[in-house]
């Protein structure tokens, strides 16, 4: 039996593909250092180094935005195409997990 089809990705220009793609990088990084989900230091440690270049890489994605004169994001689409990419639980591992007391 096949996986559900995903949804297609929205039309986006190639700048804010890049986007998605460095934020994602980005956020799945972070997700391994938050410190409110354990494991252990030196995967953090690891996942820390390799921020610095992601960070890079999507500071690179918007200075090129901006300066091919995509001055908006635009919001709506590029949320559907981060629920596409399986945004919502990647960015969830950033957060705080539920308090275990409520």
């Amino acid at each position: 039996m096949l996986p559900p089809e995903l949804p297609p990705l929205p039309a986006l220009t190639r700048a804010e593909a890049e986007l998605i793609d460095r934020y994602l990088e980005v956020v799945d990084l972070l997700g391994r250092v938050n410190p409110a989900l354990g494991g252990d230091t030196y995967r953090g440690l690891r996942a820390a180094q390799a921020l610095v270049g992601k960070a890079v890489a999507l500071r690179d994605a918007l200075t090129l935005m901006h300066r091919r004169g995509e001055s908006d994001m635009h919001s709506v689409t590029l949320a559907r195409a981060l629920r596409v990419l399986d945004g919502e639980r990647r960015t969830a591992r950033v957060t705080l997990p539920p308090d275990p007391g409520s």
